[in-house]
């Protein structure tokens, strides 16, 4: 049969797909660095006094207030947020249905969380017929849940992605000041005004919103200028250091544990603006960050940080309290595990046990990556032929991609 087509007119069944838009490296750079500085952060100021089975949670900058700046470095949620709005707003397509792709992003997220839950529930039975008593079975299973809260918020503004996107284009960076504003009043009532401390929690809302927000506006093409980005970094650690200088708020950026405040249960407007300046140090990064990913190297480490990001997220406390039990019994108090951390000599102590829990996180990872994703597994053998035939390999998703 002779075709009819025009010349030059494509028939729709051979015509190419809609174009994606090329990925940004910076952006996943970014949430590896917020990855990292997670993990590190809670490997750094978690520790466990005692020894076998009778084991108590605290922290260095309990005793070492001192040491508050590394918690300066290594808080990097406000980064989460901040290229999770990015990723989620690149991710709006007017002939997609939001629905449809926000369940695809949920089932990332989401897809570690049932092994963990699954694995816990054993250990917990084991570890409490082993002897250890309710009060350090509770401190070690609400460090295995205490992130979940990040990722009930993530999933929250994730879904809300085309409402934050509409208030940006209504608003723009106007309604940035209004959630900054909202935290303050929030903060003046809790403190100043002897409202109930219950109010607080409204933070949770306005806090985290707030980079989130700003991730939509920059994917939307705002924050690009170099003043915006220095603005941001240069007011926001002007009014963190005021705040903690003049206004009471703890120069941890992280809780501790005992302290009548924390700047993250729920977060505090010293918390809001902490992020504020990540904001603006993410901003100025991008140029050379994009330059550095560029590297064959560099991206390849990059992307491989980036693909197990939640399953690294949600298992890097367990790695930390797999290797601290099981040199209790063996070793009993071991310095940098299971001492009191109250000296100089326990960080470089703890410091030197980092590459242990990296190494156990690794195996955990692994381990825990083979059981997310059966059905894909199954598929790829069923198909070696058209594996080998295209000559690309399989890469997996990222969060907030």
């Amino acid at each position: 049969m002779r075709d009819t087509a025009r010349p030059g007119t494509a028939r729709p069944e051979t015509a190419p797909p809609p174009a994606t838009p090329a990925r940004d490296r910076a952006i996943d750079a970014l949430r590896a660095f917020a990855i990292l500085g997670v993990v590190l952060g809670h490997w750094l100021v978690t520790a466990f006094v005692g020894s076998g089975a009778d084991l108590r949670v605290t922290s260095p900058l309990k005793d070492m207030p001192q040491f508050a700046p590394v918690s300066w470095v290594l808080q990097t949620l406000a980064l989460f947020f901040l290229v999770g709005g990015y990723a989620a707003a690149k991710g709006l397509r007017p002939d997609e249905p939001w629905r449809r792709r926000f369940a695809h992003r949920l089932g990332r997220l989401a897809r570690p969380l049932p092994i963990l839950l699954a694995a816990w529930i054993p250990v917990a039975a084991v570890l409490a017929r082993a002897g250890f008593d309710g009060a350090t079975l509770s401190a070690l299973v609400e460090l295995v849940l205490a992130p979940l809260w990040f990722l009930a918020v993530f999933v929250a503004l994730t879904a809300l992605t085309p409402l934050v996107a509409a208030l940006w284009d209504r608003l723009g960076a106007r309604g940035a000041v209004l959630l900054v504003a909202a935290t303050a009043l929030v903060d003046a009532g809790r403190f100043a005004l002897g409202a109930p401390e219950q109010i607080g929690w409204c933070t949770v809302l306005t806090g985290w919103l707030l980079p989130f927000y700003l991730g939509v506006g920059w994917a939307r093409g705002a924050l690009r200028s170099r003043r915006t980005a220095v603005a941001l970094l240069a007011g926001g650690a002007a009014a963190t250091a005021a705040l903690v200088a003049f206004a009471g708020y703890p120069a941890s950026m992280v809780g501790v544990p005992g302290a009548d405040v924390s700047n993250l249960s729920p977060p505090t407007l010293a918390a809001v603006a902490f992020g504020l300046a990540q904001t603006g140090l993410a901003l100025l990064l991008h140029g050379p960050l994009t330059r550095w990913t560029r590297r064959p190297r560099v991206w390849s480490a990059v992307s491989a940080a980036n693909r197990p990001a939640m399953t690294v997220y949600l298992w890097h406390q367990t790695a930390l309290m797999a290797v601290t039990v099981a040199t209790a019994p063996a070793f009993g108090a071991v310095g940098g595990l299971h001492t009191r951390p109250d000296d100089a000599a326990w960080i470089v102590q703890r410091v030197a046990w980092l590459p242990v829990f990296a190494a156990v996180l690794a195996g955990l990872v692994t381990l825990v990556r083979r059981f997310e994703r059966p059905g894909a597994r199954a598929a790829t053998r069923a198909r070696p032929s058209a594996w080998f035939r295209t000559g690309h390999r399989r890469r997996g998703g990222t969060l907030g991609r």
